[in-house]
């Protein structure tokens, strides 16, 4: 199992045993908010579930039915995880305003605890998963840290929530309402982000200008090379696939162009890390053009 897999597999026993207790408290404390919060970390599991899924079906190898690999179903798998965010707010946000107004036995304090732990495991693991999602270039666990970071928000909001109409139940009646009703705005927010962001990468949208200027620089030193009329990157998955024009002396072989080809694709991929293949494309390059790097005697 891939360091991925692994975070993702904690994160859903962890989350799934947050999500029960905060639950359970609730009910038993009278506490909107921190029933919310459970079941906002209910929806974390199947989030995290899918999060799993999409890595899982990504490290199958390339087919003949998917030359480009399996990559694209970890992306996907983000999608998916910023849809059940958004959704999940919404339902909060709408159970939360049903509630607004009306009478509820006082809060017990004890509701606080599960909100408490809530803050610890889930920075923690939002930590641990933005670590080895920024490492694998992983969208859909990278939306799963954003998540588990928002779940911190969330229960940092209940938890004022519940604190205020505990310590003055009078005055801050509606607190705890209030409390539910801002959990799900956050959720709302964090998946608007996320589904944004996965949506881009599944339109083919190209990496930034630094990351493109790896790519050229690299392929720049290979002899014979004479310039790079387009470039163009896609993400499949965890990794990305180039498309690379390069120019060289019109009057050269066949054989000669096709070999700096090959050169062309070996150099980029093994000094730019996060290209898994490049398509190399030969173009004449314009009359008179001086190489980047002479020829050498084959």
């Amino acid at each position: 199992m891939q360091a991925g897999q692994r975070i993702a597999a904690a994160g859903m026993a962890i989350t799934g045993t947050l999500a029960l207790v905060k639950i359970l408290t609730g009910l038993a404390g009278h506490s909107t908010a921190v029933v919310a919060d459970g079941m906002e970390s209910a929806g974390d599991v199947f989030s995290s579930g899918m999060v799993l899924l999409g890595l899982t079906v990504s490290f199958k190898p390339a087919d003949s039915n998917h030359p480009y690999g399996h990559g694209r179903a970890e992306i996907l798998s983000g999608l998916l995880v910023g849809l059940v965010l958004a959704s999940a707010g919404a339902l909060i946000c709408y159970g939360s305003f049903l509630r607004i107004g009306q009478p509820h036995e006082p809060l017990h304090w004890f509701v606080v605890w599960p909100l408490i732990a809530s803050l610890v495991a889930k920075g923690g693991l939002a930590t641990a998963k933005f670590q080895v999602g920024k490492r694998m270039r992983s969208a859909a666990l990278m939306a799963d840290a954003l998540h588990d970071a928002t779940d911190c928000i969330s229960a940092l909001s209940a938890l004022t929530a519940v604190a205020l109409t505990i310590v003055s139940p009078q005055r801050f009646f509606n607190a705890d309402r209030y409390g539910g009703l801002a959990v799900g705005i956050i959720v709302i927010m964090a998946g608007v982000r996320v589904a944004r962001e996965t949506s881009m990468q599944l339109m083919d949208t190209m990496p930034s200008d630094k990351m493109m200027a790896e790519i050229r620089a690299a392929a720049a030193q290979v002899p014979g090379v004479m310039g790079i009329e387009k470039c163009f990157a896609r993400k499949t998955g965890l990794s990305y696939h180039v498309d690379l024009h390069m120019e060289v002396d019109p009057e050269m072989t066949v054989r000669q162009s096709h070999q700096i080809a090959h050169d062309v694709r070996v150099r980029v991929v093994q000094e730019v890390a996060w290209v898994a293949d490049v398509l190399v494309h030969v173009e004449p390059a314009p009359a008179r053009e001086p190489a980047l790097h002479p020829l050498p005697n084959r």
